[in-house]
């Protein structure tokens, strides 16, 4: 039997259903929100209702967005004729604050993952492919994660591209810099090895 009253065990349900957040975490977080300035608690309540009703995917790459198309499809000085595709609008967020791309990006809203129900055309596979013709791209560069079903999902994409004039290419993948060999896995150097390049 809980020892809270019906809105507060609510409230602690609510943030336990939240990923990363165990019982105490949530009862933690309840108590802040019943403590806290009310309006500091409606704030949040309010940016919740925002979010939820403003935010919505790309029309173009599925991206989160409050208009028709993100602020980066929108960018006329973006190489809209390469198309680095992602898993999660989180990647895209990841690579992006790396400065150092200058295309365009496909976010497929997950990865080929039978074993939890996910298959392509759960995906925006479709919606990638007609985007490919239609503005004649040149270059897909496959940055899913690097996992068996990332690497299922870019082998996929790759295979259904295989008759399209469009170079297909992945992240580089290896050993970090600053890194020393000793520390690296297995998986880290085949990698490394897979992809050197000319010194």
């Amino acid at each position: 039997m809980s020892p809270y009253g019906p809105a507060m065990t609510q409230l602690i349900e609510q943030f336990e259903m939240l990923p990363g957040v165990g019982r105490k975490s949530a009862e933690r977080l309840a108590h802040y929100i019943l403590m806290c300035p009310p309006e500091k608690a409606l704030g949040l309540s309010e940016a919740i209702r925002a979010v939820k009703t403003t935010v919505r995917p790309c029309a173009i790459c599925f991206n989160l967005t409050e208009g028709e198309a993100c602020a980066i499809c929108s960018d006329p000085r973006r190489d809209h004729q390469v198309v680095c595709v992602v898993e999660q609008p989180r990647d895209l967020i990841s690579i992006e604050s790396s400065g150092a791309f200058q295309g365009v990006y496909h976010v497929l809203q997950g990865r080929i993952s039978p074993l939890e129900g996910m298959g392509p055309e759960q995906l925006t596979i479709d919606s990638l492919l007609r985007r490919i013709r239609k503005d004649s791209v040149r270059e897909v560069v496959m940055a899913t994660n690097p996992t068996l079903e990332g690497d299922g999902t870019s082998l996929f994409i790759s295979n259904l591209l295989a008759d399209q004039p469009v170079k297909i290419t992945r992240l580089a993948r290896g050993i970090p810099s600053g890194s020393v060999l000793e520390f690296a896995n297995r998986e880290m150097l085949a990698d490394a090895l897979r992809g050197r390049q000319a010194f």
